[in-house]
């Protein structure tokens, strides 16, 4: 390697291009950056007594890349944001000087000649600078004076406008400015391709922060090894397609989330988002043998598959509509599963109808799981594993089996869960509320219902002060009975009639044109028939509702016999089942204790799960988060935290951090009395709510 430190014009002088390699990104500064480099100019423009301003490095491999040429040519490795932005700047200066028509002590030729073309030179010898892709059509266009091509860079033609704009409005001598420009210094930064690692000199440089993308990081490490002609022929075969696939990587955080997916896929470990490259390097070390062709070939295959997912662009209809449905519910963390599925049904080893009952499976259990409010936290990690737990040649068999054998928080909540939770849920407030009353209304539908076109309206109103038709329709309790069923799913449905429906007593909604009775739509059939809107007939129709619910989001099937099957493979199904029973201290004023003490813990949330274990009764959401150590005269409870964590104003609790305890966790503490229950309820609620909200 050689550096030097050397004058940026000097440096741009003489007959040589600079090359920016076709897997480098494409030219991305924006007028923020362009303005700091133009007050940058414009300071030492001003300033005689600054000598010089330091605007960073420029590294490039200075041979043995391209064929010989009487122009040598020098491929950038870093630098190329700023020499595209000092080009533009150039060329902006330029054309001020020309369109002035006074003269300076550089012109507009010399410019041209000294630092941005080789005049000697023709076609793409003649320019300095070679950008890549449509950055590199839009600034020869630019430095040719022509009209710019249909697909050019915006980037680059913004900022080219930017610089001719606030040349021509700053008044600032021209010849200023190009002594301003002739005082900024660059480190010549030279490598040799037999003695230095272009990729590790290239990470070490932007390891600092800069913003390079995971993307930026991934195309540049398998792509800089290679000679450039097995560059330009992979770029365009894999990469570009599949950038061109994600919106040409403008946003690069959607291929950065492909990446980790796929990265899962393969290796079973989910990397963090930020991680993804160091892992991707890990991953391709690992892969003794597989050439770089190979390897970015496989990404492309399933970044095709990525892109069907996330866009929704699957050509057949049914299947593209249940991926709609899933991301309705925002469910990424599914996509490594997806991703595998997606693979099998392409290579036809799941066929279609299969593929689409697996695909309606994650979604009924994706919604069922939010309904009954299971946390989401542990979702990437099933999904992430899920696989090893299909048999291939029984593929929508073993899911089924798979799905209905999970438990605890990674349940697939039964029938009777969901259509309790959904019954009594807040619908109203619910997230995904316009997608279950899109699904309830449209299920076995051939004529879709856009209710984007519609409202929500409660029936029953939401007024606090209720009409006195109301209140008598509703009973002597009806403050109870508003509060109780306002939200839920009996009381609310669609309506296009909103604002006329308003407050009126419920005859009259059901009445007037545009009302309930002269409704289309099937979640308002059977309003015509009712005369009185109360708690009974909310419950009523909120069961017609739930009974349809299980249709449309239903519970995978398989006959006893063949479940067992299943189970039997589960490495845990045959461990020891304990009961309360195999708890002899639980009995006389220890037993009542214990019965109020899990009543308060169960009640906590429906994610909670009692578990009896040989020794101690766990309570668990993504894992325990309070055992109970039945004890002759009292419970000792286990708190899985670190005793720092705990917040515990009455000093109740003990630390038993390294020593021999039943239970989780490093926080003890115990309880002998009923009278004591707030207190500790209050503290089992800090290693619930730290349990249930960790990732």
């Amino acid at each position: 390697m050689k550096a030097s430190e050397t004058n940026f014009l000097k440096f741009m002088q003489g007959n040589k291009q600079f090359v920016i390699p076709i897997y480098q990104r494409k030219y991305s500064w924006t007028i923020q950056q362009c303005r700091q480099i133009w007050n940058d100019i414009l300071r030492v423009a001003e300033d005689d007594q600054l000598k010089g301003h330091f605007v960073g490095s420029i590294v490039y491999i200075e041979k043995g890349l391209y064929q010989i040429s009487s122009v040598p040519q020098l491929l950038v490795i870093d630098g190329q944001q700023r020499m595209t932005t000092l080009t533009l700047f150039l060329l902006a200066l330029g054309k001020a000087i020309d369109d002035s028509g006074q003269t300076f002590e550089i012109t507009k030729k010399k410019i041209m000649n000294y630092y941005l073309t080789n005049s000697e030179e023709e076609d793409d010898l003649f320019y300095k600078l070679v950008l890549t892709q449509s950055d590199k059509n839009t600034l020869t266009h630019l430095l040719s004076d022509k009209n710019l091509p249909h697909e050019h860079s915006r980037r680059v033609n913004e900022n080219y406008c930017f610089f001719l704009d606030v040349i021509n409005k700053s008044e600032v001598d021209l010849n200023k400015l190009y002594r301003g420009i002739s005082k900024l210094i660059v480190v010549d930064i030279a490598l040799d391709r037999d003695h230095d690692n272009p990729q590790l000199i290239f990470e070490s440089l932007n390891s600092t922060g800069l913003d390079l993308t995971q993307a930026d990081l991934i195309r540049n490490y398998v792509l800089m090894k290679l000679e450039p002609k097995e560059q330009n022929e992979i770029y365009m075969d894999y990469w570009y397609p599949m950038e061109k696939n994600f919106g040409n990587l403008n946003d690069s955080t959607l291929f950065d989330r492909f990446m980790r997916d796929y990265l899962t896929v393969k290796t079973g470990r989910i990397p963090n988002i930020s991680d993804v490259y160091s892992s991707f390097k890990e991953y391709v070390y690992n892969l003794k043998g597989n050439t770089i062709e190979q390897i970015v070939s496989d990404i492309y295959r399933y970044s095709k598959y990525f892109v069907k997912l996330s866009f929704q662009t699957e050509p057949d209809k049914e299947i593209n509509q249940v991926l709609t449905d899933i991301n309705t519910l925002k469910v990424d963390v599914a996509y490594p599963l997806l991703l595998e599925l997606y693979v099998d049904y392409e290579e036809q080893s799941l066929q279609k109808k299969e593929f689409i009952s697996i695909l309606r499976m994650v979604e009924s259990y994706v919604f069922r799981r939010a309904i009954c409010g299971v946390p989401t936290n542990s979702l990437n990690k099933t999904f992430a594993t899920f696989s090893k737990e299909i048999d291939k040649s029984n593929y929508l068999e073993s899911v089924c089996g798979a799905f209905i054998l999970k438990d605890a928080y990674k349940r697939f909540p039964n029938n009777e869960e969901f259509a309790r939770e959904l019954t009594i849920k807040d619908v109203y407030n619910f997230r995904n509320r316009n997608y279950l009353l899109r699904k309830l209304e449209n299920h076995n539908r051939k004529e879709i219902i856009d209710i984007e076109a519609y409202t929500i309206e409660h029936i029953m109103p939401q007024n606090n002060n209720l009409s006195k038709q109301w209140r008598q329709d509703l009973g002597s309790d009806w403050e109870e009975v508003q509060s109780s069923y306002l939200h839920t799913l009996g009381n609310v449905t669609l309506t296009r009639y909103n604002s006329a429906l308003s407050d009126k007593p419920f005859k009259e909604k059901r009445d007037m044109d545009g009302g309930f009775a002269d409704s289309p739509l099937r979640l308002n059939k059977g309003l015509g028939k009712i005369d009185t809107w109360n708690a009974d007939t909310i419950n009523k129709r909120a069961k017609l509702l739930v009974d349809q619910s299980l249709l449309v989001w239903d519970y995978p099937q398989l006959p006893p016999g063949i479940l067992l099957k299943y189970k039997d493979q589960k490495p845990d199904s045959h461990a020891i089942t304990y009961t309360i029973s195999d708890h002899p201290e639980l009995q006389g004023d220890n037993l009542i204790l214990f019965e109020e003490l899990r009543k308060r813990i169960c009640n906590l949330d429906s994610s909670v799960r009692e578990e009896f274990k040989k020794l101690y009764v766990a309570y668990k959401t993504t894992t325990n988060f309070v055992d109970i150590v039945p004890q002759k005269s009292r419970l000792r409870l286990s708190l899985n935290m670190a005793f720092s964590e705990i917040h515990d104003p009455k000093g109740i609790c003990k630390d038993v951090t390294n020593l021999g305890r039943w239970g989780n966790g490093d926080v003890e503490v115990g309880l002998d009395s009923v009278a004591q229950i707030e207190d500790i309820m209050f503290l089992v609620k800090q290693a619930f709510e730290k349990h249930r909200d960790e990732e």
